[in-house]
């Protein structure tokens, strides 16, 4: 059994050296998905002296159980859905727009808190390193996937510290190619494989753009809201 990470930012170290061939090229850029995986995703750029942007992602969670997945949105109007959870608790498409509805405010939201009207990072003609702090169902890196492949990047890396073995598989299908350090089966839980797995917060997300925007003349669109 490997370790269990001791936070994200060892997690993403660890990630970073399973992605060692991307160091130091000018097409190389990591998003990371806000909150969880973007720690991780500074860690991975860091370690690989490429700069890193995010990519607004927002879970779709089932009501009364909203780690529970059904979907996925993220910015630029994509919606990707988790047809297995939807029939299997059989929720109609009223409760999905509800919820929906609910999280593009959240988006859009942290869009200001994050950005303060920069825009989207260009993936066009580069190789993309998608990070997040882990896997279970997959959707919202699904619908990340879906936002940046709208831009005709060169090629898509998913690259997670943990991830259920099946949900690394079928990444596998959509994107390039998929780098994972553990895919423990079962997974039980993507918290239950850090000792330290405490909400990262919007303050954190801020610290982390200001270091490591992918264009460093915007720093400053985004002092006023992250600050």
């Amino acid at each position: 059994m490997t370790a269990r990470f001791r936070d994200r930012r060892e997690a993403g170290q660890r990630l970073a050296a399973k992605l060692s061939t991307y160091a130091n090229r000018p097409d190389v850029l990591v998003i990371g998905l806000p909150r969880g995986g973007v720690p991780v995703a500074a860690e991975v750029a860091k370690a690989l002296h490429v700069p890193m942007d995010i990519c607004l992602v927002r879970k779709l969670g089932v009501p009364g159980h909203k780690e529970l997945a059904m979907g996925a949105i993220a910015s630029g109007g994509v919606r990707v859905l988790n047809d297995e959870v939807l029939n299997w608790l059989k929720i109609p498409d009223a409760i999905v727009d509800s919820v929906a509805a609910r999280e593009l405010k959240e988006l859009d939201r942290r869009d200001r808190a994050y950005r303060g009207g920069r825009p989207p990072p260009n993936a066009r003609d580069r190789t993309v390193i998608l990070v997040d702090d882990g896997l279970a169902t997959g959707s919202t890196m699904r619908a990340a996937i879906a936002a940046l492949k709208a831009q005709q990047p060169h090629r898509i890396v998913v690259a997670v510290p943990v991830a259920a073995p099946d949900i690394c598989q079928r990444m596998g299908d959509i994107a390039d190619e998929v780098a994972c350090v553990m895919t423990p089966d079962p997974l039980d839980a993507i918290g239950f494989w850090y000792e330290n797995f405490t909400q990262t917060t919007d303050a954190e997300v801020c610290e982390e753009l200001e270091a490591y925007f992918a264009d460093s003349s915007a720093t400053s669109a985004i002092d006023g809201s992250c600050k």
